[in-house]
């Protein structure tokens, strides 16, 4: 039995659809009879056409927000929508800070439970099911709402594969966004886009992530060398984005980025749990230590047990020649 209406938040940056936010649209299909977005800004007409690929029939817009932090008017937009009678079976968002401003808003506005976090959605009967990992990502835990809709729920990047289903641009319908008075004031007065060069961590089919293993900040040069080669995104372990050799967008785990490319070169990485949630969905795992008990072989398809300053050097040597 599948639920009657999904609202989708949907995210989008100059004029391209957020891949986290059509992943969540191809798994709304499959729960939802009707699924339709929510989206914040100005050009809900460019996104239309995205949109209504992956399968939402509509897109409720607050139009351009002028500056402001979307936290609170797509929260005051959606309630109102919501105490109109407009009212879906469940409202899903990505893990993003968008995505969890506004849903942390909407559970004290409509006093309903959020779920975060999440990995999976099913339905059982008429209710909603989410699975969320626990325990540092070793066990999953399913959790089923009791309450009336919607439904509030977060889902961590990767968690469905983003397939389009060919329907129609979205119609576009603009929402009245009600004054939120003086918890409205935060504007954004500028953004700053972190450079990089090849492909974005998120989505890179290939990515080689360095770890304490490095030895030094100075070793990292050698991921990022090999990841130029490789045509691939550079990541990290959480130990040495704290120990600030790179910056926190570099991070692969738990409390940094899910990835899952179709290749993962860990170099002296150990393995903590933390960071093998993030990377262990990869379909090949290439782990390089000189730990033979190392967790990260646990997990690995191929395990070299080797000093990465001896490894690394040969294999970029070798590719350059190739």
């Amino acid at each position: 039995m599948a639920l009657s209406k999904i609202w989708v938040l949907a995210e989008a940056s100059d004029g391209k659809v957020a891949t986290t936010t059509l992943e969540i649209l191809t798994k709304a299909r499959e729960l939802a009879g009707t699924v339709e977005a929510v989206y914040a800004g100005g050009d809900a007409e460019a996104v239309a056409a995205q949109l209504g690929e992956y399968g939402a029939s509509k897109v409720y817009t607050t139009g351009d927000l002028a500056g402001a932090l979307p936290g609170v008017p797509v929260a005051n937009a959606i309630a109102a929508l919501v105490a109109g009678g407009n009212t879906p079976d469940a409202i899903i968002a990505a893990t993003s800070y968008v995505g969890r401003d506004i849903a942390g808003r909407l559970s004290a506005k409509l006093d309903r439970t959020v779920i975060t976090n999440n990995v999976d959605l099913e339905v059982d009967g008429d209710r909603l099911v989410t699975t969320e990992p626990v325990f540092g990502g070793t066990t999953n835990v399913k959790t089923t709402f009791t309450a009336a809709g919607p439904h509030l729920v977060l889902v961590r990047p990767k968690s469905f594969a983003a397939e389009p289903a060919g329907g129609a641009p979205a119609a576009v319908e603009t929402i009245a966004v009600p004054d939120p008075g003086r918890s409205g004031g935060a504007v954004i007065v500028n953004r700053h886009v972190e450079e990089r060069e090849g492909p974005s961590l998120d989505e890179a089919a290939i990515v080689v992530s360095g770890g304490r293993g490095l030895g030094e900040a100075a070793s990292y040069e050698m991921v990022e060398d090999l990841a130029k080669l490789l045509a691939a995104a550079p990541g990290a372990s959480r130990a040495i984005v704290d120990a600030g050799w790179v910056p926190y967008s570099y991070q692969v785990g738990q409390t940094g980025k899910v990835v899952k490319p179709t290749v993962y070169i860990a170099a002296g990485i150990s393995g903590a749990t933390q960071h093998m949630v993030g990377m262990k969905g990869s379909k090949n795992i290439i782990a390089i230590n000189k730990d033979a008990e190392a967790p990260i072989f646990s997990v690995s398809d191929l395990g070299i047990v080797g000093d990465v300053h001896k490894i690394l050097p040969q294999l970029i040597e070798a590719l350059k020649t190739r």
